[in-house]
């Protein structure tokens, strides 16, 4: 798509990405992981409060609003707040492999400027998976679905387990998350993966 790298490029003996029996259905709003996540939780006065649906396959779309917060230069949507979005959307596809995974590289292309006050409309789809390793892409579109494209960006997830968050994340988070049942039903639907 974008002219990928090495490291961004499936090896010939990856598989097909395989949707999980119980992922959202097509059409099915994902909704927030985390509440205080930058990219998708609601409890962040700035942060992107991305709106993401499971699409068919191994797909999601979402829409970012872009706000006067998540500008750069004067008018324009921020390039790192353009990649975290870009991040986020590709992010919410472990949702439909049920796969606990996390970034291990993300190459984005600014395409065209993205002014505040639009909507960028992004597609993400997982493409392969290699070991441990899930190979995506992802593009932003101005005016619609079927808009230029603004942003794309390629990506390869890591699957790790969730002790790499109780054992990296800050103490006081992981034991409200912990203490939250709504959190601990996320963590239960990702630990049985088939």
């Amino acid at each position: 798509m974008s002219g990928r790298t090495t490291a961004l490029t499936p090896p010939a003996d990856a598989g097909p990405p395989v949707r999980h029996p119980e992922a959202p259905a097509p059409g099915e709003s994902i909704g927030s992981h985390y509440e205080h996540c930058f990219g998708c939780g609601g409890s962040v006065p700035h942060g992107l409060h991305l709106e993401v649906r499971a699409g068919a396959g191994v797909s999601v779309t979402a829409e970012f609003r872009v706000k006067e917060a998540h500008q750069g230069a004067p008018g324009l949507a921020h390039g790192g707040v353009l990649a975290t979005a870009l991040d986020e959307t590709l992010g919410s596809l472990n949702w439909l492999t049920r796969v606990i995974a996390v970034t291990g590289r993300l190459e984005t292309d600014f395409i065209r400027p993205v002014p505040v006050g639009t909507v960028l409309h992004l597609e993400a789809e997982a493409l392969a998976v290699h070991g441990r390793k899930l190979y995506c892409t992802a593009t932003g579109r101005l005016g619609g679905p079927e808009g230029p494209v603004a942003v794309r960006a390629d990506t390869v997830f890591i699957e790790v387990k969730v002790e790499h968050f109780l054992q990296n994340g800050r103490p006081a988070e992981i034991q409200a998350a912990l203490a939250d049942p709504d959190q601990v039903k996320v963590v239960r639907a990702f630990e049985v993966n088939p």
